[in-house]
């Protein structure tokens, strides 16, 4: 990922939460949103019809917030919800070994 870091945070109830925020100038807002779409198509493709609420065990849920700053800037802030094994299977595709 170029735009979108991600951070994990552990929660309640074995919900953890994987947050990405992006702030870009529009020029590069599309390729943020390719990115986005490049981690859905992935929770799609590995976790496909486990999605929803985490607490009534699903792998994953998510919520994707655009908001438009002052100064012409766009932050897009992608939020999961996630079971350990969504979060461990997410890690060991999105996340570089040598960070």
């Amino acid at each position: 990922m170029r735009h979108l870091s991600f951070d994990l945070t552990d929660g309640s109830d074995d919900v953890l939460t994987l947050d990405a925020m992006a702030s870009t100038r529009e020029a590069d807002h599309a390729a943020v949103m390719a990115e986005v779409a490049q981690v859905l198509a992935w929770a799609q493709a590995e976790f496909g019809g486990r999605q929803g609420p985490v607490e009534d065990g699903n792998a994953w849920d998510h919520e994707l917030l655009v908001q438009h700053e002052a100064g012409g800037w766009l932050t897009v802030t992608l939020t999961f919800s996630a079971s350990a094994e969504f979060a461990e299977a997410f890690q060991a595709a999105f996340t570089d070994p040598d960070d």
